[in-house]
């Protein structure tokens, strides 16, 4: 985990190329002082690292993120009022590469939509 203590995950369910994760965002994490004070925002990057991580264990592969060809953050997470969160994520493989289409939600509040490409490491 490249953020250490950001997030747990709760559930993590693989069935064929779809993951199910449920994911508790700890709004005392440090990131959360900064962005931003007295108002926490889950930060869009902190989203695609915990997406990237999900992904690298769905595929037990290391991966880099290549391309984001479509990212859009349609409701704000605060983690003080929304610290559960739910990601579906549509996993393929082609070649030396990973693709994703990914969903994240709370409640039943869609917060971001996104499809990558991650270039596999190992």
């Amino acid at each position: 985990m490249l953020i250490e203590g950001l997030y747990t995950i709760e559930s993590f369910v693989k069935e064929e190329q779809t993951v199910k994760a449920t994911v508790k965002l700890n709004a005392g994490h440090e990131v959360f002082k900064g962005h931003f004070p007295g108002n926490p925002v889950m930060p869009g990057v902190c989203m695609i690292q915990i997406i990237k991580e999900l992904t690298e264990q769905a595929t037990e592969k290391s991966l880099f993120l290549s391309v984001a060809s479509n990212i859009k953050f349609m409701a704000i997470i605060n983690p003080e009022k929304n610290d559960v969160i739910q990601l579906t994520l549509t996993i393929s493989e082609e070649d030396a590469t990973v693709k994703v289409k990914n969903t994240t939600s709370f409640d039943d509040t869609l917060a971001l939509k996104l499809s990558a490409t991650f270039a596999i490491l190992n």
